[in-house]
């Protein structure tokens, strides 16, 4: 077994942290125990506590990973016109999540105690998913006001969001990946022209 010595804490967080993760992705998030965590990188319970306060803490961090990975896939859609490109970002948030379906749904379905605030800097990954369809939201309408960008885009998002979710989850009539990416295209389409329509009048 590996000894606190041989590792910083930064060190010992990033072990953690892909070992949960790998639980996760691997067997789903009720698999993921911190006494599993511990045998995976050969420390003890004790010491994971050392560089998270508690399994909320934790969950949290693997989470903020996947908003970074989600960003970071997002910010591979090639430009092209701005609503074009809301399509494609659209297209590309199905397919992490149909490829990542383990660490993507726990970052919604999974609830901090009731006492818990969410820190900013968690706050600020999930803004940063949502400012880059904002981005293309203000080159449409650059003269709508940013709270006005900001509803319409996660109000858009919940409805990407949602089909995603009945997609995955298997709560709708299975369908296959082209006729879901049809249906997140239709929503946007749509979204969009009515949007666009609201903004030039």
């Amino acid at each position: 077994m590996a000894r606190r010595s041989e590792h910083s804490l930064e060190e010992l967080k990033a072990m953690v942290l892909d070992a949960a993760e790998s639980i996760i992705i691997e067997e789903g998030f009720s698999a993921l125990k911190v006494r599993k965590i511990a045998v995976a990188i050969g420390y003890t319970v004790g010491s994971i506590y050392m560089v998270f306060a508690n399994m909320a803490d934790l969950v949290m961090h693997i989470n903020a990973r996947t908003l970074d990975a989600i960003a970071a896939q997002l910010e591979q859609v090639q430009d092209c016109s701005a609503e074009q490109s809301i399509e494609s970002l659209a297209v590309t948030y199905f397919s992490y999540a149909s490829q990542n379906f383990n660490r993507w749904c726990k970052v919604f379905e999974y609830r901090l105690p009731a006492d818990a605030e969410i820190p900013d800097w968690y706050q600020e990954k999930v803004d940063n998913v949502f400012a880059l369809v904002e981005e293309r939201f203000a080159e449409l309408a650059p003269e709508l006001s940013e709270d006005l960008r900001k509803r319409a885009t996660r109000t858009l998002w919940s409805g990407v969001h949602g089909i995603c979710v009945l997609s995955v989850t298997g709560k709708q009539d299975k369908a296959g990946i082209k006729d879901v990416e049809e249906m997140i295209v239709l929503l946007v389409r749509n979204f969009m022209r009515g949007w666009i329509a609201c903004s030039n009048k």
